[in-house]
């Protein structure tokens, strides 16, 4: 029997659009959006369908955008393929997917889960607008060379890796004129490209401080259960089931690095053969095919 794991998204998969299909043709994903918008206060269908894309970006809005979109299309999977969630044995996000994640495996419930993350997004942009900094992808350059690109970097500010993404892929996380010297440098140091993320600061680092205490406050006020299925950590790279070491990660991985490839690398280890990407874009399912190329993965678009 095949062995599936399910994989959410993270911010920045966003786009103006999305999950437009999904609420007009599927009610169970219309209630998603209905209900989440209720928790929120606004017509998050709209934001996700009508932008404005400056709206959407915001860390805000995007977290509980992609949050509900991946659900929502979750429910069409749940509709087209019903036995593929049978044989899942597993699930990971990338940082928000881990919510994502921890939702469908029953850890949380679909309310207190739009509940926790509007409030991340509202920590984490606060954090960012307290400090100019920014995320750049570097693309061509193993971990070695990077590490020495921020130790360059670093003369024009705290700069660090934050996402460990896949071979030739990592994302550097800190202040703005860092990251300005660090696209800057790049292409000296052989770098293919980089890309400055849609995100509006320097996620996964001290940079988030307080809104990881701000985190905890609303994880405290939510019940976390035991998950169907393990759920994997950006924090460690290793599933949990233990609602006490669930809490811990989520607090922890505002401030830490994505290990994103360690992850893929061991869900790959324990024989999973068979990927779905659930969510808004493909970006994650890109990244597999740089740790395993032939491994299959599907998408199911938000």
């Amino acid at each position: 029997m095949s062995k599936r794991a399910f994989l959410f998204p993270g911010q920045g998969a966003q786009y103006v659009g999305m999950g437009r299909q999904l609420i007009e043709t599927l009610p169970a994903a219309r209630t998603l959006f209905e209900e989440a918008s209720e928790v929120l206060g606004y017509d998050l269908a709209d934001v996700c369908r009508n932008g404005p894309a400056e709206r959407l970006n915001s860390t805000e809005v995007s977290q509980p955008a992609i949050f509900v979109t991946s659900l929502a299309a979750l429910e069409h999977l749940r509709q087209s393929e019903p036995d593929a969630e049978k044989e899942c044995v597993a699930a990971a996000g990338l940082s928000l997917g881990e919510y994502t994640a921890l939702v469908f495996a029953g850890a949380l419930t679909f309310r207190d889960g739009i509940k926790v993350v509007q409030q991340r997004g509202r920590a984490m942009q606060e954090a960012s607008d307290a400090h100019p900094t920014a995320m750049v992808s570097v693309l061509g350059l193993d971990q070695e060379k990077v590490e020495e690109l921020c130790q360059k970097a670093s003369s024009h500010g705290s700069i660090r890796i934050a996402n460990y993404l896949c071979p030739g892929n990592l994302v550097l996380s800190g202040d703005r004129n860092a990251c300005d010297e660090a696209e800057r440098l790049a292409p000296e140091m052989g770098a293919m490209k980089t890309i400055r993320l849609a995100v509006s600061g320097a996620f996964h680092t001290e940079f988030m401080r307080p809104a990881d205490e701000r985190l905890a406050e609303a994880l405290a006020d939510v019940e976390i259960r035991r998950p169907h299925v393990p759920v994997w950590s950006n924090v460690d790279a290793k599933p949990h089931t233990e609602p006490a070491e669930i809490r811990s990660a989520l607090i922890e991985q505002v401030l830490r690095p994505v290990l994103w490839e360690e992850t893929m690398r061991g869900l790959l280890a324990e024989g999973v053969d068979h990927f779905y990407e659930i969510g808004p874009g493909r970006v994650l399912a890109g990244l597999l095919k740089r740790v395993q190329r032939k491994v299959k993965i599907d998408n199911v678009a938000g």
